[in-house]
């Protein structure tokens, strides 16, 4: 059995757009990294062959360099996987790819491919050059598993960005590696295959909620593929009424009951009117909760 993990929107060096102060922005930028090197010690241990990354591996055109070394160390560090790079609207032209890691794969402006056996993978780095004509140009053998890997947002429009789903119907896809769009997402594409987007490794901001992880991909007869949840916190938000409360331990309490995973981020948005003082409130919530990771609290 051939397994791939499919992964994308990866950010290393992101900014960590969740209103958290410089401290706790930069803890974040520690655990992406780390949640990167976990997924790549999981594909060790499950016997993964490659690691599909379809774009935004980096968050600029120009990372940073230690985000750079560190990518390509664990790369060089684990040449039994090959790491099938697609590069994304975030990571750009400027990011050089480094040359000469035999297991660093990438994909061109053409079609670009590589066989696993039976299973053939191949993907396009869109342009505005290429983003019309890249369907017409795609030509898969029907007797082989395709895996075909694409960053942009899909629709029924083509463009720069821009994957026309329905072109890419009947060409004898597979299996539709998408990145761009953070959030897991699977569906049909035809009658043979279907699509899916495998979200980020870790949401970002309060706009990046719920669950954070990659698809690994079991292949035999059939392209079986399943999202693993991987994210050491999930971002979550949250609205708590107040207004059947009495006191300030009593808001505490009813903030409390939402906070149910200590390790996660929350943003929570406290509703309802009040008899008792709400000058400091949420600061006060906030010291109170001890172990509790609550942040970016806010009233309404």
């Amino acid at each position: 059995m051939l397994k791939i993990i499919h992964c994308a929107d990866v950010h290393l060096g992101s900014k960590m757009e969740a209103k958290l102060p410089k401290y706790k922005a930069e803890e974040r930028r520690v655990e992406l990294r780390k949640t990167f090197q976990k997924m790549v010690e999981f594909a060790k241990k499950e016997g993964v062959r490659a690691i599909l990354l379809a774009g935004d591996v980096f968050d600029s055109d120009r990372p940073f360099k230690r985000d750079k070394e560190f990518f390509y160390e664990v790369v060089k560090g684990t040449p039994e996987i090959d790491f099938l790079y697609l590069r994304g609207n975030h990571d750009g032209k400027e990011s050089s790819v480094e040359g000469g890691i035999p297991n660093l794969k990438t994909f061109q402006e053409a079609w670009t491919g590589y066989d696993y056996g039976e299973v053939y993978v191949c993907g396009l780095e869109m342009t505005e050059e290429n983003a019309l004509s890249l369907y017409a140009t795609l030509t898969l053998d029907p007797k082989c598993k395709n895996i075909v890997a694409l960053h942009g947002q899909i629709g029924s429009v083509s463009g720069m960005d821009k994957i026309h789903l329905n072109k890419l119907a009947d060409k004898n896809v597979d299996y539709l590696a998408l990145g761009h769009i953070h959030s897991y997402e699977e569906n049909k594409l035809d009658d043979r295959g279907r699509y899916a987007y495998s979200g980020c490794l870790e949401g970002r901001g309060f706009d990046e909620c719920g669950e954070k992880g990659f698809v690994l991909l079991e292949i035999d007869k059939e392209i079986n593929s399943r999202f693993v949840p991987f994210a050491k916190r999930q971002i979550r938000e949250c609205v708590v009424a107040l207004g059947a409360t009495q006191t300030r331990y009593e808001a505490y309490l009813a903030v409390k009951k939402e906070i149910l995973f200590a390790e996660d981020l929350y943003r929570i948005h406290l509703t309802g009117e009040i008899d008792y003082e709400r000058d400091g409130l949420a600061e006060e919530i906030e010291k109170t909760r001890r172990r509790v990771n609550a942040r970016a609290i806010s009233s309404a």
